[in-house]
């Protein structure tokens, strides 16, 4: 339900600076092919939610990529439960940097993924990320250094 007096044009207006940022974080969560999809679902559950939304509580983007983790996250178990991996040659990935690099992200704990996607993938500065993650800014720079020393321990580093 909208807010009190408030009409869709207001909360398109009110949403629509943030699309980009969400369809980024879409994007890693679900992949290219589901993002819209998630988007879409996540400004419908926003759009029927705006009247909880408080504005002394924080910005609306941490509120808006928390029901984007939630459909996300939602999406993917849906999906799981239907998924039939397709046969392909694994050899052709092996030696793809951008594959190692992925796969790497995809093996850390979910809360530095979470930093390192918000951050290297959707563009928000530390800020912002601690905004959505409920924490300090000094966690994310934390969590951003411990992702980054397992990603290095994980696919090797070039400096050497």
């Amino acid at each position: 339900m909208a807010r009190s007096g408030e009409t869709p044009d207001d909360f398109d207006a009110w949403a629509r600076p943030h699309l980009t940022v969400l369809h980024r974080y879409a994007v890693r969560l679900v992949g290219p092919a589901d993002a819209d999809d998630v988007v879409q679902e996540s400004l419908v559950r926003a759009w029927r939610r705006w009247s909880t939304y408080d504005e002394r509580r924080g910005a609306p983007l941490p509120w808006l990529i928390a029901i984007v983790r939630d459909r996300g996250s939602r999406h993917r178990s849906r999906r799981r439960d239907h998924l039939e991996l397709a046969a392909f040659d694994g050899a052709a990935l092996q030696h793809d940097p951008d594959v190692d690099l992925e796969r790497a992200v995809r093996a850390l704990p979910p809360r530095q993924r979470e930093a390192v996607d918000l951050y290297y993938f959707v563009d928000l500065d530390v800020a912002a990320i601690a905004d959505v993650m409920g924490c300090a800014p000094g966690t994310v720079r934390a969590t951003l250094h411990q992702a980054r020393a397992a990603l290095r321990s994980q696919i090797g580093d070039d400096d050497d």
